[in-house]
């Protein structure tokens, strides 16, 4: 879908109720048993995909197999359960001096301690692993592209985080490291969260005082790209000026990521970003993108909007919908008969049914009916 034309997008409601009141929507989510269902299914799916070590898809790549326990977690299984044992006995397995949980050999060391340290977080309800998340927090802190690295603010890629402390820092990796933080109870006000702001503001196609760099009037449409760092660059092109064209996943999580950086929403950030979301709703594909990344498209999609409360998604045109129960529908329409999701174009690892199928369960699990105050 070109992002220079408005998108055509028609939504079937499979199942579930929609109620109208005076023209307008009342969201109240899935079908229950339909969502407890399927959870099951990819609960199952899981579990059965694990390896003997603990690890799923490989046992160099605890990224995967933290976001898969995190996923079992979110979708209700107890830390205590065997499997989510096993796992976190792999991912301890991975953990460093330095206080990061990575593989010996990775180039991704933010990415992998940022996805363990949330879901360590989710099993920590009685202090267990407090002593480990604090010293991943420090290995993300030490890791953050700082002075030392940019020699200056007013640096591109000053407050951003990437794979590894010497490749350059992207939009996805300071987006996971900032919710790593916000997740571990490190202030909004903290200067690693401010010094990431710094760097996710100058990712969003938007002139402001925060964002003076050359590409920020080019597109200047609210979205955000991939990275503003070593020349700037976007997953989804360029335009003929030589902008660097907005894509959803990414501002999506551009946006998440400056509310749990302080960031409120009448700021015209924040504006912007929603502005740009309004023009682009669709589960059809990642808008900017088409097929690619679209499950981390849909997880970054549901948690974006639970933690901004919306609970009916309005477009630019008017147009309501129940998120919850439309992106719930469409999980379970394309869920395989063995519990699994993957995506066809397999770009990002998303052709890996572990994954895709963490990223599913994690986007299923913003999908419960929001309750009534």
């Amino acid at each position: 879908m070109s992002l220079q034309h408005k998108k055509t997008f028609s939504v079937v409601l499979a199942t579930g109720l929609l109620l109208s009141f005076g023209g307008s929507l009342q969201a109240v989510g899935p079908d229950e048993a339909k969502l407890k269902d399927s959870r099951q299914q990819g609960i199952k799916y899981l579990s059965v995909t694990q390896s003997d070590d603990g690890s799923w898809t490989s046992p160099h790549a605890p990224g995967i197999t933290a976001l898969v326990a995190h996923s079992l977690l979110q979708s209700g299984v107890s830390r205590e359960d065997e499997v989510v044992q096993a796992a976190f006995a792999h991912l301890k397995s991975h953990l460093k001096a330095d206080g990061g949980i990575y593989d010996v050999d990775s180039s991704h060391r933010n990415y992998e301690t940022s996805i363990a340290l949330m879901a360590f977080q989710a099993a920590n309800t009685d202090g267990r692993y407090n002593e480990l998340i604090q010293n991943a927090v420090k290995f993300l802190k030490k890791v953050q592209w700082d002075e030392e690295e940019t020699g200056s603010k007013a640096d591109p890629a000053f407050g951003g985080s990437g794979y590894g402390k010497h490749q350059r820092p992207d939009l996805s990796n300071t987006t996971f490291f900032v919710e790593a933080l916000k997740t571990a109870g490190v202030s909004s006000n903290d200067p690693a969260m401010q010094n990431a702001l710094t760097f996710i503001s100058r990712c969003q196609n938007l002139e402001s005082e925060h964002n003076t760099t050359e590409f920020a009037s080019k597109v200047n449409d609210g979205g955000f790209y991939y990275t503003i760092a070593a020349g700037g660059s976007s997953q989804a092109g360029t335009t003929p000026n030589g902008g660097l064209r907005s894509y959803a996943s990414m501002t999506y999580a551009g946006l998440k990521s400056m509310i749990y950086a302080g960031v409120k929403e009448d700021d015209q950030r924040v504006k912007a970003a929603r502005n740009w979301i309004k023009q682009f709703y669709t589960l059809d594909e990642n808008p900017g993108m088409g097929q690619q990344g679209l499950f981390y498209y849909y997880h970054t999609f549901a948690k974006t909007l639970a933690v901004l409360k919306v609970d009916e998604f309005e477009e630019a045109d008017g147009t309501k919908h129940d998120w919850r129960q439309e992106l719930a529908n469409h999980l379970f329409q394309v869920q395989k008969k063995n519990g699994s999701w993957v995506n066809p174009t397999d770009r990002w690892f998303e052709g890996d049914p572990n994954l895709v199928t963490a990223y599913a369960l994690l986007a299923l699990s913003y999908c419960d009916p929001p309750t009534s105050n």
